[in-house]
């Protein structure tokens, strides 16, 4: 998820783009903000949330803490039963998403980096959460459902983002290719692929290339680093993932197509050499929407709520080099560049909120940018 020391060391305003549509195709930079932001609470390195049904959240820390936090009151109880977590580099405590039948089974999905035969990969679990009443918080019955293949050395572009078919069949979880580059077109590597499981962590029967003998896991490939990942209201899946220097993309995940990394790409690799560009009948798929230079996307909802209507229906993304809150329109299969507000911090994790509200993460550590905000219609 790192870009270039370049592109880091750019100008806010060149990184984010102000260019207009018609040069580059980016949405303007605005400082002035259509929402009121309040802080809600602060968190060490923050990673991702969700909410409860009863909504207080679940919200992951990047050194290994899986946290039970009250909205209202400001509580914080940590969660007992996560595995070690290598959090070194890119490493960490990633995604945490409910079982779509969670109000009944109470089982919980968490994503996490971890050393293993090889060198270090991703891994998924499951556990059943539970909360005494002395007030103890715990995932037990925990189980390793899935791990990426093959592990390897290095600590980045780990990926690790967990979504659940809108039939709540299947579980999509994205592998990245972890800095290796050619383990994204690999049929026998999960590295750099959209994975289709089923909810156990066994690979879908019917996944569309293990035919042609891919790993029977893999839905799409061809991917760096997939850092967001959601289906939309008409049952589209959209991900986004980290370009090189340049090249930051949204996708429409088709099942068996071919997303180019590192074979295209509208960025361009750190050391100056050229990638080539998506074009028409290269074999890949391009990217709906992408950017140059990069945002450094992290997370990604599709907005369904009533608190923002004219916003229904949008994709938004946190940035993190663009220190961003970033939203698209979506019409049918295509995806445009709308909004981008300066936020004024690394954006790690946007989620929308059981009245519609959108709530961000802040990628920092405790007492400096690694703040829990909920934004509301400006009054």
């Amino acid at each position: 998820m790192r870009h270039s020391p370049l592109a880091i060391a750019l100008p806010l305003a060149l990184l984010a783009c102000t260019g207009g549509e018609p040069a580059n195709g980016q949405a303007a930079v605005s400082t002035e903000k259509p929402f009121d932001v309040a802080t809600i609470a602060d968190f060490d390195a923050p990673w991702a949330m969700t909410f409860l049904p009863d909504g207080r959240m679940l919200i992951t820390e990047k050194t290994g803490s899986l946290l039970l936090f009250d909205p209202k009151n400001g509580t914080k109880i940590p969660v007992s039963g996560i595995p070690s977590v290598d959090s070194a580099d890119q490493g960490g405590l990633m995604d945490v998403v409910l079982h779509p039948q969670f109000a009944t089974n109470k089982q919980v999905y968490v994503s996490f980096s971890e050393k293993g035969a090889g060198g270090k990969g991703v891994a998924l679990i499951t556990g059943t959460f539970a909360q005494a009443s002395d007030g103890a918080a715990t995932l037990s019955n925990v189980k390793t459902i899935f791990r990426a293949t093959p592990y390897v050395d290095g600590g980045g572009h780990y990926s690790g983002r967990i979504a659940f078919s809108p039939d709540g069949k299947y579980l999509f979880f994205t592998n990245g290719e972890r800095q290796k580059f050619d383990p994204a077109q690999d049929p026998k590597a999960t590295l750099g692929k959209v994975l289709r499981l089923n909810l156990d962590g066994t690979p879908a029967a019917d996944n569309p290339l293990a035919a042609k003998g891919f790993n029977p896991a893999i839905w799409s490939y061809g991917h760096r680093n997939l850092l967001g990942i959601a289906f939309d209201d008409k049952g589209q899946l959209w991900e986004q993932e980290m370009g090189p220097m340049g090249g930051d993309e949204i996708n429409l995940i088709k099942p068996g197509l071919n997303y180019g990394w590192p074979k295209a790409s509208n960025g361009t690799h750190y050391d100056g050499r050229d990638i080539p560009d998506h074009k028409a009948g290269d074999g890949f798929e391009a990217p709906a929407a992408s950017w140059n230079p990069s945002i450094s996307p992290a997370g990604l909802i599709f907005y369904t709520g009533n608190l923002f209507p004219a916003w229904k229906g949008s994709l938004f993304v946190g940035g993190l080099s663009s220190q961003a809150l970033i939203r698209l329109k979506v019409d049918g299969s295509k995806a445009t560049k709308a909004d981008q507000w300066d936020m004024g911090a690394r954006i790690r994790e946007v989620e929308q909120g059981p009245d519609g509200a959108l709530w961000v993460l802040e990628d920092g550590a405790d007492g400096s940018q690694g703040r829990l905000l909920k934004l509301t219609p400006k009054k």
